[in-house]
């Protein structure tokens, strides 16, 4: 739930800014995009410089904790700035759209054991179904990957010009 308040936070502080007319923030995906790949680099350095904290919720099954601790972190960097990198929006949104189903189970851990990780919110609800599709969903539709639901549906006479 901190990181989608983090970035929901920021889109819209981006979308205040779009309206002081700061350029490069004229429409929501361009906010939504901001908010998720600052989210991103602050989760990222997290990973990086307190990996500790991420090593209760790593299921069994993954193996070299540590590491794969780090690589996630470089994974949230390097799709926070893919997101704003005009020819890589397309791959970096795609590529972390699969990266948040793949740390799917992590959380999936951490709300059956209860864990309590420093730092990190301790509501187990959050882990579950509720915010991973949204994080989701505002991945692929910030990085352009789909409009849904946004796709303005074109009439027969409409299309044919």
């Amino acid at each position: 739930m901190l990181f989608l308040a983090l970035v929901a936070t920021t889109a819209l502080l981006a979308a205040l800014a779009s309206r002081l007319g700061v350029p490069g923030l004229a429409d929501w995906r361009a906010c939504m995009r901001w908010g998720l790949s600052l989210a991103l680099l602050s989760t990222g350095v997290d990973h990086l410089v307190t990996p500790e904290r991420y090593l209760p919720m790593m299921p069994s099954f993954v193996p070299f904790h540590a590491g794969v601790v780090l690589l996630t972190g470089l994974c949230e960097l390097a799709g926070a700035i893919g997101l704003l990198v005009p020819k890589l929006r397309y791959l970096a949104g795609t590529m972390l759209a699969i990266y948040f189903v793949c740390v799917f189970p992590a959380n999936i851990k951490n709300a059956i054991e209860g864990l309590s990780v420093e730092g990190l919110p301790a509501a187990n609800w959050y882990y579950w179904l509720l915010f991973q599709p949204l994080v989701i969903w505002w991945t692929l539709y910030s990085s352009e990957v789909i409009d849904w639901p946004f796709r303005q549906r074109t009439t027969p006479d409409a299309a044919l010009g």
